[in-house]
């Protein structure tokens, strides 16, 4: 059985979560309302173009994971790419975070679509090699919640931002989205070398390599792997909106625009509380169990949102806030930590490690689910929502009906996705006991 990860070595893998997170956070929660009400740029082509920049994921993340996979070199399979990956992120941020005055379409096209392939390159092979690390099922939770648990630790650092420069006197938003891209640039620099220099990589499992036709054949027929993707990218849809919408929600629908850094802030602290919590759970219930329970959790939280919260009702808000954020550290943990599993179903049937590619064909689900929350912006836009209507006290101007809509939108549409997800992993075949036994055949061949 493979042994129990050094504490060192699983600090150094986890530190870059803390940068990788910031780069994450704002695209999906401030940039859209930054560039709509700060910048004025149109809200429906916002939508329109960060639609357009995960469909170009579609093209560069199996590319990137099936050549992750099979990179050669003394330096490993993985590496290479996350220290390509590095620059190109902070171009990508200085771009998008600090664009000026003059903000056009065309830079936030260039800017966001410099970003996503930034991702690719360093969170495909990032959270590739970390499934690697570990053959063990329990083993597996642990680097994926300590991950993710520093990775929320950054989203914190994001969220609080706003807030804590605000609270200083800077009301700006470019001087936050600015400090952001700074400090992306001090994190990502020296945990990306601590990772290089101090986490080795696993030799391959592979026996033999499969033909790609062969492969994706492969793929295709692994029964756990197509249901945890169809759960993965509903449930990642049911998360997408909220998070695209909640600027949006928390100024028009609450009215409290200066609010939503502390507010996001509740979220993600209760998210970081939730990780270890699901983690243990795990445990004791099994991975898709335990993440079922999170989203009742999460369910019964959003439900409540359409009656209890309307024009000043930050505190119902609030507590609404840190139910479904305990809810969202599951979904952080147990799904990326399923799906190494779902690999040695896999590396049994094919003969050939591909961690890369399917952590890819994840990615596509993540940034699918994005994709399709993004197209909520135009559906507001449609019923004739204006993200800059806003009068002078901070009150929205737009009609009842279109906040009825973003209502809708922001918690209803969430719960009905997640009641789907919650069918689908219920009953998932893959369960302590069966990945252990296809461990042992992997590692006996």
């Amino acid at each position: 059985m493979t042994q129990r990860l050094r504490t060192g070595v699983l600090a150094a893998y986890g530190a870059p979560a803390v940068a990788f997170a910031i780069l994450l956070l704002p695209p999906y929660v401030f940039l859209p309302g930054f560039y709509a009400q700060t910048l004025g740029l149109p809200l429906d082509w916002i939508g329109y173009i960060i639609i357009l920049s995960r469909l170009f994921d579609a093209f560069t993340d199996p590319v990137i994971g099936y050549l992750s996979d099979r990179t050669p070199g003394r330096f490993g399979r993985r590496k290479p790419w996350i220290l390509a990956g590095t620059p190109l992120a902070i171009l990508a941020v200085v771009v998008l975070f600090a664009p000026g005055d003059e903000a056009s379409l065309g830079q936030f096209t260039f800017g966001i679509f410099t970003l996503t392939l930034a991702w690719t390159m360093l969170l495909l092979p990032y959270s590739a090699w970390g499934a690697e690390l570990s053959g063990d099922y329990d083993e597996r939770t642990r680097i994926t919640g300590f991950r993710e648990g520093v990775g929320l630790v950054g989203t914190l650092l994001a969220a609080a931002t706003p807030s804590v420069l605000t609270a200083a006197g800077y009301n700006d938003p470019r001087i936050h989205m600015a400090a952001l891209a700074v400090l992306v640039a001090a994190l990502i620099l020296p945990t990306v070398a601590w990772l290089l220099i101090k986490v080795p990589e696993p030799p391959p499992l592979t026996h033999a390599r499969v033909p790609l036709r062969d492969g994706l054949k492969a793929i295709a027929e692994n029964a756990p792997f197509r249901r945890l993707i169809a759960a993965y990218l509903i449930n990642a849809f049911a998360n997408g909106l909220p998070a695209t919408l909640f600027l949006l929600f928390v100024s028009h629908v609450i009215g409290a625009t200066d609010a939503y850094g502390p507010l996001l802030l509740a979220y993600f602290l209760a998210g970081l509380v939730g990780v270890p919590i699901w983690s243990l759970v795990a445990r004791r219930l099994g991975k898709h169990r335990t993440w079922v329970v999170a989203m009742v959790v999460a369910c019964v939280a959003f439900a409540f949102t359409p009656f209890v919260v309307g024009e000043g009702d930050i505190v119902p808000f609030l507590i609404i806030s840190i139910i479904s954020g305990i809810g969202f550290g599951a979904d952080l943990v147990l799904p990326s930590a399923i799906q190494a599993d779902v690999v040695d179903v896999d590396t049994r049937m094919s003969g050939e490690q591909r961690t890369g590619l399917f952590f890819a064909l994840w990615g596509i689900a993540t940034k699918l689910s994005f994709a399709l929350a993004a197209a909520a912006l135009p559906v507001l836009h449609a019923v004739g929502f204006d993200a800059t209507a806003l009068d002078a006290a901070g009150k929205s101007m737009n009609a009842p009906e279109a906040l009825f809509v973003l209502t809708l939108l922001y918690a209803a549409v969430p719960v009905a996705l997640k009641v789907i997800a919650m069918a689908l992993m219920w009953n998932f075949p893959l369960d302590a006991q069966r990945q252990r036994a296809i461990r042992a055949e992997i590692e006996a061949a």
